[in-house]
C-alpha cells in the first residue's frame, strides 16, 4: 500500500519547527535576562540545576504534566485505542498516572533524606559508594536516552507524515531551539516553557474533543461516534475483545498492554533524573501538592486525546476523508503513532494537521528540555564533580552542564537517525524500555525508603534482573514466533515476559542478597552531608558580595528543622493519598468493568466522554490557570518594575527569616543584602 500524501507543505513543517522553536528560544533568553535584572536572579550553578529549590505547586504540577506528556503520550495512546477500542486510552492513562502519584512519596523522601542533593544518584553514592553509584548512573542514563529517542523518533515520524519534511532533517532541527533556551535558562527555563507548552497543549486537545463530539459535520456527537464504532466492529471485530467490540473494557490485548505499560513507566519515572530534578526544585511545602495535582491533571490528556482521536480514526477510516482510504492503516503506521494525525486530518482537514503538528512539536520539545537538564546534571554532579574535580566552582559546573547538553543532543540525533533507517519505531521503544530499565526500580526506591538494603543488593539486583529480563524477552520471542526480528520481538507476549521479569526479579534477588551479606543498618546521615555547589566565584563575577550568600545560607539553615517537620507530615499524607488513588485507578474503577465484560450502551458511552471533557477542563484550570494565579505577586512586581524601569528593592535577611513560609531562595544583591526570588 502506498502511503497517503502529506496534508501540509514542507514549508509549513519547517516553519513550525524553526519558527515556533526559535520563538520560544528567544522568549526564554529574554525572560532569563528580565528575571536577572528585575527579580535579582543570578544564574549560579545551583539556580541552573535546581531552579533555586523554590518552585511552587502550580508550576511543579505544570512541569510534571508537560514532562510526562511525551510524543508517545499522544501518539501511542491513540494507537492503542485504534487497536483495542475504549479500553486502550484508559489502560494507557491509568497505567502511567499511578507512577506519578506514587512518586510523590519518593519526592518527599528525597527532600527529607538528602535536602542538598542535585540528583537522586548523589543519594545512592552517599549511601553505598562508587559501585552502586556506577550501576545507577548507567540505568539513569539509559532511561534518559530511551525517553529522548522516543521523543525525537515519534516527533520526526509525525512531522514527516504530515508535512513531507524528511525525518532526518526533523531529527536534527527539533532539538536545536530546546538546547538554546535550556542552555541559557537552566531548569527554571524548563519550568516556564513547560507551563506555556502545557497551556497550548490543553487548548488544542479541548478543541479536538469539542469538534469530534459537538461541532463536526462528520461526527458531531457521542451518539454518532458510537454508531460508527458499532459498524467498525462489525467490519473488523477485535480479536480478544468481548464480542469483538471496540466499546468494552474487556480486551485481552488491552490488558496485556496495561501490564507492559505499568511496568515500563515505573522505570521511566522512578529512574528518570528529570522527575527528581522537579522534586529537588520544588519548595518543601509545594512538592506533594505539585505531584498529586500534576498526576491527576495528566490523566485526562492521554485518556481524552485517545478517546477522541483514536476512536475518530476507527469511525472515519471508511470515509474518503481518511488519508489511507480505502485501506485500513498498516501495523507499521499504527506503531509509528500515525492514528492521531490521520484522524485529525479526517476530522479537521489542513487545520487538524496543523494543530497536530503544533501539539506533537510542543510535546516533544517540552519533554526533551527536561531530559537535557536531567542528563547534564548527572554528568556535572555525579561524574565530573564526584570523580574528576571535587572542588569545582560554580563557573566550572555551569560550563560542564552546557557542554553536556550540546553533546547529548548531538548523540541522541545520531542514534535517532540509525533507528529511523532500521525501522525501529517509537512504539517498539515504548514497549522495550521496561525490559531494559525496570530491574533498577525497586532497589532505587528502597535506597530512600528502607535502611536494611545492603550495598550488594543495591548494586547487583538491577544487573541480574536486567539479564533475566532480556533472556525472558528473547526466549519468549523465539518460542512464540520463531524469529528474532523487529516484528517478532516487538509483539505483546515477548514484551510482557521481559517487562514483568525486569520489575519483579529484584523481589527475589534483594532478599537473597540481604540474607547472604547481612542487613544494613543505615542511619541516613551521609545523605544529609551532601553539599551544595560553591557559587561564590560566580557571585563575585556579577559584582555581588559572597558574604551575603553565606548569611543567606545560615538563614536557610535556621528554617531547616521547621521544613523537616513539614516533610514528615507531608510523607504521611502522601502515603495515604497516593496509595488510595493508585488502587482507584488500577482496581476499583476498571476491574469491575473488565470482569463483567460490559459493552457500553450509547448512554453510558456519552457519559464516559462527558466525564473526560469535564476532567480536561479541570486539568486546564489546575495547570493552565492556577500557576499564573499562584505567581501573581511576582508577575505584577516584575511587570511594574519593567514599566517604571526601576531596579527591585532588596529584602533584608532579617525580613526573610520572619517569613514563616518563604517560597523564595536567598540571592545576594549588589548592596550585599539578600533578595528573595520565587
Amino acid at each position: 500500500m502506498s502511503s497517503p500524501g502529506p496534508a501540509l507543505s514542507q514549508g509549513f513543517g519547517y516553519g513550525i519547527i524553526l519558527g515556533v522553536g526559535f520563538a520560544f528560544a528567544i522568549f526564554m533568553v529574554a525572560l532569563t535576562h528580565i528575571l536577572k535584572r528585575f527579580n535579582n536572579e543570578v544564574q549560579t550553578s545551583e539556580m541552573f540545576n535546581t531552579a533555586g529549590r523554590t518552585m511552587k505547586s502550580g508550576l511543579v504540577a505544570a512541569a510534571v504534566v508537560s514532562s510526562w506528556t511525551w510524543a508517545a503520550t499522544l501518539l501511542q495512546s491513540s494507537g492503542v485505542c485504534y487497536r483495542y477500542g475504549v479500553s486502550g486510552p484508559f489502560w494507557y492513562a491509568s497505567g502511567a498516572t499511578v507512577q506519578i502519584l506514587l512518586f510523590a512519596t519518593l519526592a518527599i523522601t528525597l527532600k527529607k533524606r538528602a535536602p542538598n542533593a542535585h540528583t537522586f544518584l548523589e543519594a545512592i553514592k552517599a549511601r553505598y559508594g562508587p559501585p552502586a553509584h556506577f550501576t545507577f548512573i548507567t540505568f539513569g542514563l539509559i532511561t534518559n536516552v530511551l525517553v529522548s529517542l522516543m521523543l525525537i523518533a515519534g516527533g520526526a515520524a509525525t512531522i514527516n507524515a504530515l508535512t513531507g519534511v524528511h525525518a532526518v532533517a526533523a531529527i536534527f532541527i527539533m532539538p536545536v531551539p530546546v538546547v538554546a533556551y535550556t542552555f541559557v535558562g537552566g531548569l527554571k527555563a524548563t519550568f516556564i516553557t513547560d507551563y506555556i507548552h502545557g497551556f497550548a497543549l490543553f487548548i488544542i486537545i479541548i478543541t479536538f474533543a469539542l469538534t469530534a463530539y459537538a461541532t463536526s459535520d462528520v461526527l458531531g456527537s457521542p451518539a454518532a461516534v458510537y454508531d460508527l464504532l458499532v459498524e467498525a466492529a462489525a467490519r473488523h471485530p477485535v480479536a480478544g475483545n468481548q464480542d469483538g467490540s471496540y466499546l468494552t473494557m474487556r480486551s485481552q490485548g488491552g490488558a496485556v498492554f496495561f501490564v507492559i505499560n505499568i511496568v515500563g513507566n515505573f522505570g521511566t519515572v522512578f529512574l528518570d533524573n528529570g522527575y527528581y530534578n522537579k522534586a529537588i526544585a520544588a519548595h518543601p511545602v509545594h512538592a506533594l501538592p505539585g505531584y498529586i495535582m500534576g498526576g491527576l491533571a495528566w490523566f485526562a490528556i492521554p485518556w481524552l486525546t485517545a478517546t477522541t482521536l483514536g476512536l475518530s480514526a476507527l469511525a472515519l477510516e471508511s470515509s474518503p476523508r481518511f488519508p489511507t482510504f480505502p485501506n485500513r492503516m498498516t501495523e507499521a503506521e499504527v506503531s509509528a503513532g500515525l492514528a492521531l494525525p490521520y484522524a485529525a486530518v479526517a476530522l479537521l482537514g489542513k487545520g487538524g494537521a496543523a494543530a497536530t503538528l503544533v501539539l506533537v512539536f510542543l510535546a516533544v520539545t517540552s519533554s526533551f528540555n527536561s531530559e537535557l537538564v536531567a542528563t547534564s546534571s548527572i554528568f556535572t554532579y555525579d561524574i565530573y564533580r564526584t570523580y574528576f574535580r571535587p572542588d569545582a566552582k560554580g563557573k566550572h559546573l555551569i560550563y560542564m552542564s552546557h557542554v553536556c547538553m550540546v553533546v547529548y543532543a548531538a548523540v541522541i540525533c545520531c542514534i535517532s537517525v540509525g533507528l529511523w533507517y532500521n525501522g525501529i519505531s517509537m512504539g517498539y521503544l515504548y514497549l522495550l524500555m521496561g525490559v531494559l530499565i525496570s530491574a533498577a526500580v525497586l532497589p532505587a526506591t528502597l535506597t530512600l525508603l528502607w535502611r536494611g538494603q545492603n550495598r550488594w543488593a543495591a548494586t547487583a539486583s538491577p544487573i541480574l534482573g536486567t539479564a533475566c529480563a532480556i533472556v525472558a524477552w528473547l526466549v519468549t520471542a523465539k518460542k512464540t514466533c520463531g524469529a528474532l526480528d523487529v516484528v517478532c520481538t516487538g509483539s505483546n507476549d515477548p514484551m510482557l515476559a521481559g517487562n514483568v521479569t525486569a520489575l519483579l526479579s529484584p523481589v527475589v534477588f534483594i532478599p537473597v542478597l540481604c540474607l547472604v551479606f547481612g542487613l544494613d543498618k543505615y542511619d541516613w546521615q551521609s545523605m544529609m552531608d551532601i553539599r551544595r555547589a560553591d557559587d561564590h566565584d560566580m557571585l563575585e563575577n556579577e559584582g555581588l558580595d559572597p558574604e551575603a550568600q553565606r548569611v543567606a545560607e545560615m538563614a536557610e539553615q535556621a528554617n531547616f528543622d521547621q521544613e523537616q517537620r513539614k516533610l514528615d507530615r507531608a510523607f504521611k499524607i502522601a502515603c495515604i493519598i497516593t496509595i488510595s488513588m493508585a488502587l482507584s485507578f488500577l482496581i476499583l474503577w476498571p476491574m469491575p468493568m473488565y470482569g463483567s465484560g460490559y459493552i457500553f450502551s450509547k448512554k453510558f458511552f456519552t457519559g464516559w466522554v462527558t466525564v473526560g471533557i469535564i476532567w480536561i477542563f479541570c486539568s486546564f484550570i489546575a495547570v493552565g490557570l492556577y500557576p499564573a494565579w499562584e505567581s501573581r505577586d511576582t508577575l505584577v512586581k516584575v511587570v511594574r518594575l519593567i514599566v517604571t524601569g526601576k531596579r527591585p528593592q532588596p529584602v533584608l535577611v532579617a525580613e526573610q527569616e520572619t517569613s514563616a513560609d518563604s517560597s523564595g531562595t536567598a540571592t545576594p544583591t549588589k548592596s550585599g543584602s539578600v533578595s528573595k526570588t520565587g
